[in-house]
């Protein structure tokens, strides 16, 4: 793999400094079809050898088992190059389905316990909750992880899909290093509200979805399919009507990307780069040759003529289809403030 520049950004005012760009791990053990676990922990490898170091899992990504991934693969290597990023609260069933969110306060613990022991170490550098629990205050929920970073189980504590509103009442219980949020050429809704907010409280953003689950990559079609629970299928976005529509925005994006001499996926995460320091994208390659793709967009410089060509070939409200089905949905807190915006 070729060695790139892989600068390191601030995670938030009060957070570590971590890679530019940081590798998220869902898809090596969920979602999206099968994947195999050699490569899996090549991957990671690669990625770890490339500079990358901040690995992004939730307890709940195969129920457990991508952090027993990760952990094997972190084997005989420095815990203290690697900052590790964790979700927690969602349920699963046996069949692999999704169920409620619980972060109560003796949940935050429960499950704390139990991803330090899958993962084999004795911290987490950045505790978050997956989703809004709608029946806990999340001064609670944070209150909870803020006596875990005074215990030295937690060193960071994070968010996930929450609105402006609630980050700020976070804010004011304890200091948040950042907010994990869908953000891409693709998925714009927290420009309005809360990377303001989030850029006011001096909170970073860990932008996951940078190629919108593969859509943008540049290797998505309509005649694309995968064996095993991938959920993209299932998307409005990958689904009938809109993704021909959603396919044609990427032809678009095909033809700048062939101008500058990069790939569609390079062009995608080099404009999430582009936005701003404070934010750091995470790139969900599952194979070492994506994972190279994927750190060559560090090679794309755009101009400022480049970002406005970019914003007329894919306007804000371009895409077709939400980002989760209805029930999926329902369960943002970050998307019910962006309807309002």
């Amino acid at each position: 793999m070729t060695a790139h520049q892989l600068a390191s950004r601030k995670l938030g005012a009060d957070g570590p400094r971590v890679s530019g760009i940081g590798l998220g791990c869902m898809g090596m053990s969920d979602a999206y079809g099968h994947a195999d676990e050699a490569e899996s922990i090549a991957t990671i490898h690669a990625a770890l050898d490339e500079g990358i170091t901040l690995l992004d899992t939730g307890d709940f990504y195969g129920s457990g088992q991508n952090e027993l991934l990760i952990a094997e693969a972190l084997r005989g290597r420095s815990r203290q190059s690697v900052q590790l990023s964790v979700k927690f609260g969602a349920f699963r069933d046996p069949a692999g389905g999704f169920g409620l969110y619980d972060a109560r306060p003796g949940a935050v613990k429960n499950f704390l316990t139990y991803s330090l022991r899958r993962l084999r170490t004795d911290y987490i550098d950045i505790y978050r909750p997956a989703r809004l629990d709608p029946n806990v205050p999340i001064e609670d929920t944070v209150g909870a992880i803020a006596e875990m970073v005074k215990a030295g189980y937690v060193r960071h504590i994070g968010l996930s899909e929450v609105s402006a509103d609630t980050i700020s009442r976070a804010h004011a219980v304890h200091p948040v290093c950042d907010l994990q949020i869908e953000y891409s050429l693709l998925t714009r809704g927290i420009e309005a509200e809360i990377l303001p907010a989030c850029r006011e409280l001096g909170i970073g953003i860990t932008a996951y979805g940078v190629l919108s689950r593969g859509l943008i990559s540049g290797h998505w079609s309509a005649a694309r399919s995968e064996k095993g629970r991938d959920f993209r299928p299932m998307n409005p976005r990958f689904s009938g009507d809109n993704l021909t529509h959603n396919l044609g925005l990427v032809e678009k994006l095909r033809d700048i990307a062939n101008r500058k001499g990069c790939s569609v996926a390079q062009l995608a995460i080099a404009w999430v780069l582009a936005q701003g320091a404070d934010i750091i994208p995470l790139v969900g390659a599952r194979r070492r040759e994506r994972l190279a793709e994927s750190l060559g967009a560090l090679e794309v410089t755009l101009s400022d003529a480049d970002l406005a060509e970019l914003a007329r070939a894919i306007p804000r409200d371009a895409v077709a289809g939400a980002r989760y089905a209805p029930a999926q949905m329902a369960m943002l807190d970050s998307e019910k403030a962006m309807v309002r915006a």
